[in-house]
């Protein structure tokens, strides 16, 4: 049994721990408002630039000269697979359900004898699958100096996918990532991005509408499809952001009350030991004088 010493030692200790996920807690529910107004913002944006996408790609069809990001190689033989994450832990199993998704994802593939590389954005990311998919990996892309993700960040994933793709390393690309749906919901999701997958884009309100463009479908899309895969790598960030923080404000949230719980329990306890040792001594005191 420990001693009383030891007990209220622990005591601070929890009441401590307890100070830090607290204050991890605002700081997380601060960032979060902030990040979650960035996703949301980018979501209609991405939502039509994919809707103008899709009527192009549909009108432009399997013509010979389309551009390679929308047909593809031909192939379906090496796939890259880049997987985004946080820098920090500390937000429960955010991290660990893309990880998941990816690593079943890259089992898949290799059983059908595809070959797999991987890209990992995010240092939590590379550390979940180097044990097991490290002989796979390519690139990591550290963002932990990082303090807001702009539009530059994602340009520069881009353009490294984009040179890889040129120089033929790989026939399809996929992103991993979080959608943020709420404080307590983040889904793992994965997304094609080479070819661009654009089917099922189209807005509702352009039902009808006809449109011309100038220049022709063809060279739109060639202009517009290297920034269709920065603009899918841009949300997925903003996604991850905000995912993030909502999951950090709540297993910070948890762990609050889990101290809290635990300093109740370390109480009581304390209270019954220095009983216990109070009794002892009246005991030994009434003996003492009954003795003499």
């Amino acid at each position: 049994m420990p001693s009383l010493k030891d007990l209220k030692n622990r005591i601070g200790s929890v009441k401590n721990t307890r100070k830090i996920t607290k204050a991890m807690q605002m700081v997380a529910a601060a960032k979060l408002r902030r990040a979650q107004e960035a996703a949301e913002m980018a979501r209609p944006y991405a939502e039509r630039f994919n809707a103008v996408m899709e009527k192009l790609a549909a009108s432009v069809g399997d013509a010979e000269n389309a551009p390679r990001l929308l047909t593809g190689t031909g192939e379906d033989k090496v796939h890259l697979l880049v997987v985004m994450t946080s820098e920090r832990g500390l937000c429960g199993g955010f991290n660990a359900n893309i990880a998941k998704l990816a690593k079943s994802r890259a089992a898949e593939l290799l059983a059908e004898g595809k070959t797999v590389k991987i890209i990992t954005v995010g240092k939590k990311g590379r550390d979940a699958m180097k044990r097991e998919y490290g002989r796979y990996f390519v690139d990591h892309v550290d963002m932990s100096e990082v303090k807001r993700v702009g539009y530059a960040e994602a340009q520069a994933i881009a353009v490294n996918v984009l040179n890889r793709f040129d120089a033929g390393e790989f026939d399809v690309a996929s992103l991993f990532f979080a959608r943020f749906e709420n404080v307590v919901s983040q889904i793992p999701t994965m997304q094609q991005i080479i070819p661009a997958d654009v089917g099922g884009a189209a807005v509702e309100a352009d039902q009808g509408s006809f449109y011309d463009y100038e220049p022709d479908e063809q060279a739109i899309l060639t202009d517009l499809l290297p920034r269709g895969v920065a603009t899918a790598i841009f949300s997925a960030l903003l996604e991850n952001g905000a995912g993030e923080q909502g999951a950090r404000m709540s297993a910070m949230d948890n762990a609050t009350r889990n101290a809290g719980e635990m300093i109740d329990k370390l109480t009581i306890e304390y209270n019954r030991s220095r009983q216990a040792v109070i009794t002892n001594e009246l005991i030994e005191i009434i003996s003492g004088a009954e003795a003499l």
